[in-house]
């Protein structure tokens, strides 16, 4: 009944918190100066790198926990996690792209940030190809464990590029190429607020198909 409940109300808040996020985007963050419109793909952009980044480090303390406690809940959350956050990460680059086509004339360029997002996004598609390995799954959970634990180094890579090196990557910090009004940080703030509960949605009913798996399996074993 708790478990339910707690679903009825991710479910209900996620809906109500990416409605008022929109609303936000679009009626009340003001038009950005020199972009225009074209500006308003931002709050999507950076709302899906925050969950994408945030689900990889769920993936990267759950292969630690897996790795030292062994516990089958612990490999469940981090290949839940890595696929939800998968999917975010590729909402980053489509996103990404469709802004940078009218700003830099091209979907595309190989900056340093571009670059390494493209690897960071190989990187977690084979993590979910490896978890369809047909070996022991005691074995290909410990090395998807150590694997996601390796690979999360892409985070910070990413974070940090364009204050490490030179790149037309945008910055939102004040200061920066991209400082923020009032109105835009909240819009902002809301947008993350609204994709972070879209990730415990799914991350959470992901979490129960894994674990209906494990009990079907169990039931056709015995």
């Amino acid at each position: 009944m708790r478990r339910r409940l707690l679903n009825w109300v991710l479910g209900v808040g996620s809906v109500v918190a990416f409605v008022g996020a929109l609303v936000m985007v679009f009626l009340y963050a003001p038009r950005e100066a020199t972009m225009g419109e074209i500006q308003r793909i931002f709050y999507f952009h950076v709302a899906s790198a925050w969950v994408g980044f945030f689900g990889f480090f769920i993936t990267f303390v759950s292969g630690a926990l897996f790795l030292a406690r062994s516990e089958r809940r612990w490999d469940i959350l981090g290949l839940s996690s890595a696929e939800v956050g998968l999917a975010f990460i590729t909402m980053v680059l489509i996103t990404g792209s469709l802004w940078a086509r009218p700003v830099w004339g091209t979907f595309w360029t190989w900056e340093p940030r571009l670059t390494i997002s493209a690897v960071q996004w190989l990187l977690y598609v084979a993590y979910v190809m490896l978890r369809t390995s047909t070996t022991s799954q005691e074995r290909v959970a410990r090395f998807a464990a150590v694997y996601g634990i390796v690979a999360f180094v892409t985070v910070p890579l990413s974070w940090f590029a364009i204050r490490w090196w030179r790149t037309i990557h945008p910055q939102i910090l004040a200061g920066g190429e991209m400082a923020l009004t009032p109105r835009m940080l909240q819009t902002l703030l809301v947008s993350l607020a609204a994709f972070t509960l879209v990730y415990a949605t799914l991350v959470r009913q992901r979490v129960h198909l894994e674990e209906a798996r494990d009990r079907l399996a169990g039931l056709q074993a015995g």
